[in-house]
């Protein structure tokens, strides 16, 4: 298996690989030894279903939510917001393909189950119904219930699941984080038969995830920091202001001046901005006063102060949102905010630091996740697509012949460098 959260192997026999995983599930139930082939992540989710005191022999799960609790709890939940986005990206799949779309919330109880009427009906019959509780700690191994134990997008498969009642069936779920604070707050399923035993399927769920939180992100209130200041730089050389409805166009050194401002609300001195500018120790200080002059000529003097340079108002810069989505784990909603280096082709020493800093603080985030889609995103764009680091996060996650490939010719290429 060469990623061990799919359930099935391109090629592999999923009749012979049930009747394996129900003598391995038997042998476990048994005596509590894992065998092969049972993943992993699988062996590790049946320990703490045993440990939870699951039953094997359970019926289906607990309905704790009905009628107008349920209706009163899901209007009120983040993901309600979500459901037209849910439904447009995999209703259809779910009713041509005879499955069922699931969402459940950050404790693992349901809250919509939608889908092929047919489908609806057979998983009645173990309450995989709106309200029910599917967290792994009641009813075991389960795609939803073990994504919002583990955190991450994850399939099961037949035999795979704990309770033998749920064994017919296969499923593939990813979590939904809040994009502002990154807690989880629930996760969205596709549920059906042996076909979703494929890792298409399970790409599918991390994708609809990934766009539940950037329209999430969307939707979210802006964060009040009382910025009186926009200021866009990254991916830019000449950052872009907003200020009180007027657009202003920096030029580039201007542009790395309000960063470093930006960053420093408390002020700089004019020898600390010349450090933070200039490479060159000898560039004197009625240099920096000339630029100075110019910049408050751009922005007006009631928004540029001195002794210590500063800007007069809040600012809100983009790096900054970047950097909070990262802080609060939102990584999904980190990365559609990065746009890019920050004022890439500066060569102000303090802005090489922080560009540097910040893209390598995300490109950690990123391998921490270890979510291929969002590493093939990022090698995909022109910052990215030499990042070796990542080539090797998605190469062990997603080792395609034209991600190998890639990663064998950034390996030539350093063993080069170094040679040279």
């Amino acid at each position: 298996m060469t990623d061990p959260w799919v359930a099935l192997a391109p090629g592999a026999d999923p009749a012979e690989r049930v009747r394996m995983l129900r003598q391995a599930h038997e042998r476990f139930t048994a005596g509590g030894t894992v065998v092969r082939p049972v993943r992993s992540v699988v062996a590790d989710s049946w320990r703490r279903s045993a440990r939870a005191r699951v039953s094997p022999e359970g019926a289906g799960a607990a309905v704790e939510l009905t009628d107008g609790d349920l209706g009163a709890y899901r209007a009120e939940h983040p993901l309600a917001r979500v459901m037209p986005l849910f439904r447009e990206l995999m209703g259809t799949f779910a009713a041509d393909g005879e499955h069922l779309l699931a969402v459940c919330d950050a404790q693992g109880r349901l809250l919509w189950v939608e889908g092929h009427p047919v489908t609806r009906r057979r998983a009645g019959g173990m309450n995989f119904v709106p309200g029910a509780r599917w967290a792994e700690a009641d009813v075991g191994t389960n795609a939803p219930g073990t994504a919002v134990a583990v955190g991450r997008p994850v399939q099961v498969f037949a035999a795979e699941h704990f309770m033998r009642t749920v064994q017919p069936w296969t499923c593939a779920a990813a979590p939904v984080h809040d994009p502002r604070t990154g807690r989880l707050i629930g996760a969205v399923d596709i549920t059906g038969g042996d076909g979703l035993a494929h890792p298409h399927s399970l790409a599918f769920v991390q994708a609809v995830a990934r766009a539940a939180e950037s329209q999430l992100a969307l939707l979210a209130p802006p964060v009040c920091t009382g910025a009186a200041l926009v200021l866009t730089a990254l991916g830019r050389d000449e950052a872009l202001l907003l200020a009180g409805g007027r657009k202003v166009r920096l030029s580039r050194r201007h542009s790395e001046i309000v960063v470093l401002l930006a960053r420093h609300p408390e002020g700089l001195s004019a020898d600390e901005l010349l450090y933070a500018l200039y490479e060159d120790e000898s560039v004197s200080q009625v240099t920096l006063r000339a630029e100075m002059t110019r910049l408050r000529r751009v922005l007006g003097a009631d928004l540029l102060r001195s002794r210590p340079y500063r800007l007069a108002v809040p600012v809100e810069c983009d790096t900054d949102t970047v950097e909070r989505r990262l802080g609060a784990g939102a990584v999904t909603a980190a990365v559609a905010a990065y746009a890019g280096p920050l004022l890439p082709q500066s060569q102000a020493p303090a802005l090489v630091r922080l560009r540097r800093r910040l893209a390598e603080q995300l490109r950690a985030a990123l391998v921490d996740r270890g979510d291929p889609d969002l590493l093939a995103e990022w090698v995909r764009t022109p910052w990215g697509e030499g990042d070796l680091d990542v080539w090797r996060a998605l190469a062990a996650l997603r080792p395609t012949p034209s991600v190998l490939a890639r990663l064998r010719a950034l390996d030539a290429e350093l063993d080069s460098s170094a040679q040279g």
